[in-house]
């Protein structure tokens, strides 16, 4: 039995808390005289990453009985990619504004960087999160239950944790994803390499490291490895990296990886891995996509300490029984859902990477917020709207993007329609360095008020520019309000108020 309860018009959100609350105790005691060894909630998280912890936390303020269950730390990819990928990025830029000391009059010798005192550091910095992630879990009464949920055939949706069964009229799939590995039939000696997740146990900075992939991932441990001082090549199957991104900023960054030192390869990929007593030795074959002859180039690096493979990331659904409960999924595995976090499943939920959508820490924890409204507060049309989400690549330097590309731009509205500003220039902090860096900005505009539907930038601050461009941007700013901006001087940033 399950009673769907609507609040009315006029009630007040705390008196429908209370009501909800007091209807949901009801149906928890009146349903557990028919399944005494089900222990039942108003709401059921599986997957305690970003999303679902948002959308537990939410849901219990809302009045509902929430719990979340999660078979390892708590924070998930956020705790693991996010917030450690930061630590070491900002090491990475400490190093790079060492090298531009001697410019800006300091005199700083003989420094040395120590990858053990940074590692634990980082590690504490991390475990201080789980806490605080758990404690924020106490605060909001949301239960917390720790192992692997896989879901049973009973008729209601229903997952067992050691054994013990826990159902919900509500459940929440928000499992994430991990990163994708190949096999030793694909590559072998594929498994002689780490994943990202293994780059955060490296004790020691390695000497060699060699990193496939071209995504964001691997153009942030390429960029934090190069500087930090490790001798890195980076292995793409094609011309460029971040190829899902504006082809300006694409463009841009494989230039810059190159600039940085960084050996790349393009149009490659690995064929073998073997170990070897002077370290790995990675075997790549590579082809020229202007040659009409199918020819290829076998090459060979060698003394590779560190093998890093960043070729994606794969959902977290296998293990789970979702057929259980007839919860579609596509080819790759990720959980179908539609505008409103719905499964094919009624009654059961997935937000953020689990979904294949947009797989960034803010979506989920939007999504999941949004999710718990609509479940609990009765905020029939609260859905995450999908569109202009600001996203930033931690490359060095760093990448500020949102909205369209002008590929889909054009796609969407046409040539006659677009047009297009773009910058590339100087920052002012390197004036007088010796190392140079520039900066390139692009603005996407369409129809005849010229609004602007993407804005695209890498360079230095970008990173932090990035969240008021966005603001504007989602409220449907046009060229002229840019135009009518006053400048902040002297700034990169001023450069999108004054392109022409």
């Amino acid at each position: 039995m399950y009673v769907r309860i609507f609040s009315p018009i006029g009630t007040t959100s705390s008196f429908w808390r209370s009501l909800h609350h007091d209807s949901c105790s009801f149906i928890r005691r009146s349903m557990a005289s028919h399944s005494p060894d089900t222990t039942r909630f108003d709401f059921l998280v599986v997957g305690g990453g970003s999303g679902g912890l948002a959308g537990a936390r939410r849901a219990a303020e809302l009045g509902a009985n929430a719990a979340v269950i999660e078979s390892h730390k708590l924070g998930g990819t956020c705790n693991v990619i996010c917030m450690c990928f930061q630590v070491m990025w900002n090491a990475a830029v400490h190093a790079e504004y060492m090298h531009d000391h001697s410019d800006y009059g300091f005199s700083v010798e003989n420094f040395k960087f120590n990858w053990e005192t940074l590692k634990a550091k980082r590690d504490a910095y991390v475990s201080r999160l789980n806490q605080i992630y758990r404690n924020n879990l106490d605060r909001a009464k949301v239960q917390f239950i720790q192992g692997y949920a896989r879901f049973t055939d009973d008729p209601q949706p229903t997952v067992e944790v050691n054994g013990k069964r826990y159902t919900a009229p509500h459940i929440l799939i928000a499992t994430g994803g991990q990163p994708s590995v190949l096999s030793e039939d694909e590559v072998p000696g594929a498994n002689l390499g780490i994943t990202s997740d293994g780059f955060f146990q490296l004790k020691t900075l390695p000497k060699r490291t060699v990193i496939v992939g071209a995504g964001y991932i691997a153009v942030e441990m390429a960029g934090i490895l190069s500087t930090l001082g490790s001798k890195t090549s980076l292995i793409i199957r094609q011309t460029g990296v971040l190829r899902n991104f504006d082809a300006f900023i694409s463009a841009n960054c494989t230039k810059e990886l190159q600039n940085n030192g960084i050996d790349l390869w393009k149009n490659s990929q690995v064929k073998r891995v073997s170990k070897t007593d002077r370290g790995l030795e990675v075997t790549i074959v590579s082809k020229d996509p202007e040659k009409k002859i199918d020819e290829e180039k076998i090459s060979t690096i060698e003394e590779v300490d560190c093998l890093l493979w960043a070729i994606g990331r794969i959902p977290n659904t296998s293990g789970m029984n979702i057929s259980n409960v007839g919860v579609d999924i596509d080819e790759r595995g990720h959980i179908t859902v539609d505008e409103f976090q719905n499964t094919s499943r009624p009654g059961v939920y997935a937000v953020g990477d689990v979904c294949g959508k947009a797989l960034l820490t803010p979506v989920a924890i939007a999504a999941g917020r949004k999710l718990a409204h609509r479940l609990f507060e009765d905020k029939k049309d609260s859905k995450l709207d999908y569109s202009s989400i600001p996203t930033v690549v931690f490359s060095h330097p760093p990448i500020g993007t949102v909205g369209l590309t002008e590929e889909e731009a054009l796609k969407i509205n046409g040539k006659e329609n677009v047009k297009v500003y773009k910058t590339s220039f100087t920052p002012m902090y390197h004036a007088i360095t010796s190392r140079k860096s520039p900066c390139i900005m692009k603005l996407v505009c369409v129809g005849k008020e010229e609004k602007v539907v993407g804005l695209h930038m890498q360079g230095i601050g970008c990173d932090e520019m990035l969240q008021g461009f966005a603001v504007a941007i989602k409220m449907g700013a046009t060229k002229a309000d840019f135009d009518n901006t006053v400048a902040i001087h002297p700034t990169s940033s001023e450069e999108f108020v004054t392109m022409r």
